[in-house]
């Protein structure tokens, strides 16, 4: 029998929904569950930065909102080991110190990121089951199994005093997975029947036809890829998490008596856990390592890479630029990208597949994958099988969520039932209602090597300037007592011009600001700050008239 959830309703209290990420963005998925004096977190991802993110390596949900609350704070539950979901928690867990709850091969990666940061001994954390539950305050979270691009997804019924909310995660409906059982469609089931307040689904596919495809077909698809290249080194790139792609690129490799490279550090990281928790089934002499390649003829050798994105530190984005230490391309290869590039990252791709393609090697770019998300008809099953009262639909930019909105007034929704929600929104719900009552601080930070917050959207706006037009350092030294120039001004210019090639504009510039700095000395001013201004002006107004730039310019004033 099921443990209920012990506390009692306050007809007053209401339950807090709270998305501190994972809204109109792909990534930084994150939210925040209320009930009176508890709290807990519903997954804690990173997003990868855009392009004028200049210098940022990652970026994390801002979680003021739990550092001011975290005696309420219960713990943190995981849907899967993706980035967009687990890569915070190393960030995060330095200032919340709560216990994390995943499932066998999410707690495997999330303790492989905690170990390389000296945070294993200092982190609670419990291996749940599907069908298990974990009471934390006044909420009972169980997980459910569902399938995705990753073994061990699982989706939540999160009992609360005022109903239950499903939260789906990450999810296809797959019935015929590579690994395990598909997704538990009879307890959604029943959990419709008993009634469920809320459902928090995946509108990532949202805007896409028809069912999600089985991963199993993408099998099928390598054997004939493999038949068709007997003659070639197959290299096949792909996401380093996707274990039951790389478990079917192995069998075909198996099948064909090809031997297998894994390269890339996340895609070894990650094979090496599935394959120590039993995730991955590697037949017996089939993995050799890199060192080793050179002793086997090409065409019966396979390497599985890193890069199917075009990330230009990633293994095969190295072995197209011939940065690669240890594999070159040649003329020959086939080289499988085994991926959708991600929105954003097509010209990226492109790039890579130019160079490999330059190099005389044949690039294969189709029917070698299938999605993760469930696309409408899969959605409209959830919903048929749940019948929620509320939709809050969540995991997507707000094309995707309003996609979602739809399905969810075709299922029988009431529109007045159905909210889109922002980062920040507080959603505020009863057995009867559901609002939008204020907001909360949330929005991206930004990680920049160890520095995390420290880079905001001044700085940013800055490296955006430099990189754009440049800068041009003013230096002169000045005599205080006597408001007297003694040395300079000099100009250093980096990313404007090339000095060597611009003398004589250069020399003018010098001219303008010498001109500049002694009417302020003959004025008398000794206001250092108003004299950085004047020269920030005369000089930006010339460089303007005579380039149409605008450089970033720094005067620097020494004392004597």
């Amino acid at each position: 029998m099921r443990q209920a959830v012990k506390k009692a309703v306050n007809s007053e209290s209401k339950l807090k929904i709270i998305p501190l990420g994972g809204l109109e963005q792909i990534g930084m998925n994150m939210t925040v569950f209320e009930y009176e004096d508890s709290i807990i977190v519903v997954d804690c991802g990173l997003a990868f930065p855009s392009d004028d993110m200049l210098g940022i390596d990652l970026v994390i949900p801002d979680i003021t909102y739990l550092k001011d609350n975290i005696h309420k704070v219960k713990g943190i539950v995981i849907t899967h080991g993706h980035e967009d979901h687990i890569g915070a928690l190393p960030y995060v867990l330095r200032d919340l110190n709560v216990p994390v709850y995943a499932t066998k091969l999410t707690m495997g990666i999330i303790e492989h990121k905690l170990k390389e940061r000296g945070m294993t001994r200092s982190t609670k954390r419990k291996v749940m089951r599907y069908g298990q539950s974990v009471n934390l305050g006044c909420f009972r979270v169980e997980f459910i199994r569902t399938n995705h691009s990753i073994a061990d997804a699982a989706a939540f019924a999160i009992f609360t005093p005022v109903g239950t909310i499903v939260h789906t995660g990450d999810f296809k409906v797959d019935y015929t997975p590579v690994f395990g059982d598909p997704v538990d469609l009879p307890r959604f089931a029943e959990l419709g029947k008993k009634g469920v307040l809320a459902l928090m689904a995946d509108s990532t596919n949202a805007m896409r036809e028809g069912f999600t495809m089985s991963e199993r077909t993408v099998g099928r698809t390598f054997d004939r890829l493999f038949e068709e290249n007997k003659d070639r080194r197959i290299i096949v790139a792909t996401f380093a998490s996707n274990v039951d792609r790389v478990q079917q690129i192995i069998n075909s490799s198996y099948k064909y008596g090809r031997k297998v490279v894994i390269e890339g550090r996340s895609m070894v990281t990650v094979i090496g856990i599935a394959n120590e928790l039993g995730y991955i089934r590697i037949p017996e002499g089939t993995l050799v390592d890199i060192a080793h390649l050179g002793n086997y003829p090409p065409e019966k050798t396979v390497l599985i890479t890193t890069g199917s994105q075009g990330e230009s530190m990633a293994a095969l984005s190295r072995m197209a630029a011939d940065l690669h230490k240890k594999v070159s391309i040649n003329a020959g290869d086939a080289i499988i990208f085994s991926s959708n590039p991600i929105p954003g990252n097509e010209k990226a791709v492109a790039q890579v597949i130019n160079e490999l393609s330059a190099k005389g090697a044949k690039v294969i770019f189709q029917d070698t994958h299938v999605s993760g998300h469930a696309c409408r008809e899969d959605l409209k099953l959830i919903y048929s099988l749940v019948k929620p009262k509320f939709a809050l639909p969540v995991h997507g930019e707000y094309r995707h969520l309003m996609a979602q909105a739809e399905i969810a007034q075709e299922m029988g929704v009431p529109k007045e039932n159905i909210h889109i929600m922002r980062s920040g929104n507080v959603m505020e719900l009863s057995p009867d209602s559901a609002q939008i009552t204020g907001n909360v601080t949330a929005g991206p930070v930004l990680v920049d090597g160890l520095g995390v917050g420290d880079v905001g959207n001044i700085v940013l706006r800055d490296r955006q300037n430099l990189a754009q037009n440049g800068i041009i350092i003013v230096v002169l030294t000045l005599d205080r007592r006597g408001n007297e120039l003694l040395a300079g001004p000099d100009i250093v210019s980096r990313g404007f011009v090339y000095v060597r090639e611009s003398e004589n504009l250069m020399e003018e510039a010098h001219a303008v600001v010498d001109t500049a700095v002694r009417k302020c000395l003959d004025k008398k001013v000794s206001d250092w700050g108003k004299i950085k201004s004047v020269i920030r002006d005369s000089l930006s107004d010339y460089i303007w008239k005579k380039m149409k730039r605008n450089p970033m310019i720094l005067p620097i004033i020494m004392e004597v």
